[in-house]
Order: C-alpha cells, then structure tokens, then sequence
C-alpha cells in the first residue's frame, strides 16, 4: 500500500487558483512543480472565504501593527478583520491533518511578517504587522511548521521548512499509533542528532526531560509538552558549526571500524563543508558509505541522516 503524502495548506493563489483581488494568481513552481511530488496541498483563501468577490477591492492593514485592523483600500468602512480573525480561528480547527502551511508573503490576510501596517497620515508604519488570518490561524496551532513563500527560496530556509513539516508528520503518526512512554522515549532516541543540529542547548533540556521520565508519568500531557519544544528548537536553523559538531560526533561511532586514512578523510571533509568548500551532501554522502559497510543499529535510526526524501536534493544547496 503507496504510503500517504504529507498535507500541507497553501494560500490558493500560489497553487494558481485565480483568487487574488485583481483576478490574478501568485503561482508558486517550487510548490506545484518541485513540493507537490512529495507533499499533497490543501488551497485555501480566506478572503474569499468570507465572501469577498474575484475581482474585489483590495484590502489593507491600518492602526496598530500588534493588532491591526483590515479593512478596504478605497472604503475604510468595509471592515473585514472580524471575519478574517474568525476564519483563522475555524480553519485552524477543520485543518487539523496538516503537517505545514505556506502563506503568501506581504497579504494583509495572509502575510506571516512585514505586512505593511498604514496609519493616518497614509503611510506605513515602521514595524511591520501580520495578516489578521494567519496571525489568528498561527495562534491557534503554535506548534505548525509555517513559512512564507517567498523565504522558501533561500535554500537553508527552505531546507528548514521541509525537515519541520516531517518531524510533524512523524510526530502525527506515532500519535495514530498510540503515544507510550516507551514510543515517546524511541521518538526523542531518533531525533537526537536531528535536535543537537539545530538547537545544542535544547537538544541537553529536552534529553533530561525524557530521561527523567517515571513510569507513573502521563505520556499523553508529557508528551505534548516535549513535542512543542521540540518544534520550537527545530525552527533554529543549524549551521555549519552545528552540523559539523553533529557530523564529528557521528562518524566518532565509526573509529574502531575504519583504518586511520578512512578516519582522516572524513575529519578533512567535515572540515571543508565548516569551512564553505564544499555543501553538507558531500560529508554526509561519505558518512553514509562508511556506514553501508560498518552498520550501526543506532545510527541507522536517526533521522538527521535522512529527515526528508533524497531527491529533493535539500542539503545539495546548504
């Protein structure tokens, strides 16, 4: 049985759905053409939604860029940001499937930052706002890997992005499963690497919260607990320091396997990709070659060697 596809929501005119306000679209080729292999994308618009009509007014943010209100270009009297907040707070609850989101950036209803925020004398102020429906949507579901389109083009961003969404269709599934002690403690094993590469310090907090764990300890409130911070530290892009550090560490499993030249031939090419020569493919393809011919049960479980499909080729960029 083909295995289900990750869900991820998209703003609809980035799918090509003709939605926008002048009867336009955003398409996104990275999404329909590159994601949509590996991912199956719900559109969703929440300004006609509501009932604005294709082609419409425009609508935009004024007041207060920490709570603005969205209302018409042209016709401040029509004021959608009730409807719009409320939208936000609904879909987060029907879309309870999803792994990710992708927003359309700078939407006064969909803009996760820097959407601009105008005041009275007409201009806009300073400090960016966020479109009132995926500020009430992002509320409502914290731990939901989100990000704007536009930013899904830097590749470490992008690379990010998609190693969050799968933790959370991981963490879904093992959910489904049923949610142990002993399931949480195997998660939380796979994951190790994955966490010290992006987070060194949560990485240490949530390894003692797991092994702190009692028998008589609910795993269905522990559980929710660990997961949000573990989302949370996983939006820390690792770096090269940190994915070097990771590296190090894994092919330290190696060291009564390999002949001294194999050794120095993977420190020389770690030291490479910490030092911008060459891109993280490179040590973790010759990582991955050792590790063929000298398996490890640990190390063949950890997800920070494969956290999402090859031939996206993610870490070819990074």
């Amino acid at each position: 049985m083909a295995q289900c596809k990750p869900r991820i929501a998209i703003s609809a005119c980035l799918a090509g759905e003709a939605v926008r306000y002048n009867g336009g679209h955003k398409v996104s080729r990275l999404c329909t053409e590159v994601l949509a292999e590996h991912f199956d994308f719900i559109s969703v618009c929440p300004e006609v939604a509501i009932g604005l009509g294709i082609p419409r007014a425009a609508i935009r943010l004024i007041g207060d860029p920490q709570a603005p209100r969205a209302v018409g270009s042209r016709d401040p009297d029509l004021d959608v940001s009730a409807a719009l907040s409320a939208y936000g707070r609904q879909m987060a609850g029907e879309l309870q499937g999803i792994c990710g989101y992708i927003f359309m950036q700078k939407s006064p209803s969909c803009g996760l930052e820097r959407v601009k925020v105008y005041q009275a004398n007409g201009y806009p102020a300073a400090e960016g706002g966020r479109g009132l429906y995926a500020a009430h949507f992002c509320a409502s579901q914290p731990d939901l890997p989100v990000e704007e389109e536009g930013r899904l083009c830097d590749p470490v961003l992008r690379e990010n992005f998609i190693t969050r969404v799968f933790a959370y269709a991981d963490w879904q599934a093992l959910r489904a499963g049923g949610l142990s002690r002993n399931a949480l403690i195997r998660f939380h094993s796979r994951y190790k690497y994955q966490l010290m590469a992006h987070n060194p310090h949560q990485y240490k907090v949530l390894g003692k919260l797991i092994g702190s764990l009692r028998r008589d300890d609910d795993p269905e409130v522990i559980g929710p607990q660990y997961f949000s911070q573990l989302m949370k530290a996983l939006t820390r892009c690792a770096s090269r320091g940190t994915h070097g550090n990771v590296l190090l560490h894994l092919s330290g499993y190696l060291r009564n396997a390999l002949d001294p030249q194999d050794k120095q031939e993977i420190r020389a090419v770690i030291e490479q990709y910490q030092a911008g020569v060459v891109p993280l493919v490179v040590p973790l393809t010759l990582l991955k070659h050792h590790l063929r011919h000298h398996p490890d049960p640990y190390l063949a479980q950890q997800v920070y060697l494969q956290p999402h499909p090859e031939n996206l080729s993610l870490r070819n960029a990074i």
